[in-house]
């Protein structure tokens, strides 16, 4: 049986968070002139991914301007956080065989770099964006894999509080992998990258006012 808890969740967050990821990737999907489907999975899943990690870190922060009470765990901001998670995982993935098909690690390391470098691990635009991408695809997982009670309770709150920060670090490399493909990569698209700058600035802001209101200085 599914407790009520579970079918609250179920409604009110997991299904209209999974339309809005759902709908937001298919429609850059039909909307991107590339021609083959992976590129297309892999930039539809790119930025809803970006969208819901920032938004994971604003919960707290409006909770706090509101004056509600910000607890340890809360059932929306993790749902959020699963989705987030669950998109971010996805693009890691299948963004492995887009530029470099079937060959991954030269996303990572350089091709012959015996007779081109001095070692092998990638030091370019490139190789940033990659490393970035991967810690930051790492790091959701474990956020994942953790977003859950029994994690919680086998962890303890100081223990999975600790692991749960590893949020901000995520959404700092994202923003760090995503500059870096935008604009020293690929052809910058305007609108995605204004979309990139304004969630950094957007998410920076409120979390620093989330911090003032908490020591009080606001």
């Amino acid at each position: 049986m599914i407790s009520r808890r579970l079918q609250r969740r179920l409604l009110r967050h997991h299904l209209p968070l999974g339309l809005v990821s759902t709908g937001s990737g298919a429609a850059l999907f039909l909307t991107r002139p590339y021609s083959d489907v992976i590129t297309k999975l892999s930039f539809a899943s790119a930025w809803p991914g970006l969208v819901l990690i920032s938004f994971t870190l604003l919960i707290g922060p409006f909770k706090q301007i509101w004056g509600r009470n910000v607890a340890i765990s809360q059932d929306f901001r993790r749902d959020v956080g699963i989705w987030a998670g669950a998109v971010g995982v996805f693009h890691a993935v299948i963004g492995q065989c887009v530029h470099l098909r079937w060959r991954p690690w030269l996303y990572y390391i350089y091709e012959k770099w015996q007779k081109t470098h001095a070692q092998p691990l990638r030091h370019d635009i490139f190789g940033l964006a990659n490393y970035t991408g991967l810690i930051a695809a790492l790091a959701l997982l474990a956020l994942l894999a953790t977003s859950n009670d029994a994690s919680l309770r086998w962890l303890g709150t100081p223990g999975w509080k600790s692991l749960q920060r590893w949020n901000y670090a995520v959404f700092g490399l994202l923003v760090i992998h995503t500059l870096a493909y935008q604009v020293g990569i690929e052809k910058p698209i305007g609108a995605l990258v204004s979309l990139a700058v304004t969630a950094t600035v957007v998410t920076l802001m409120f979390q620093g006012i989330g911090y003032l209101k908490r020591r009080g200085a606001v």
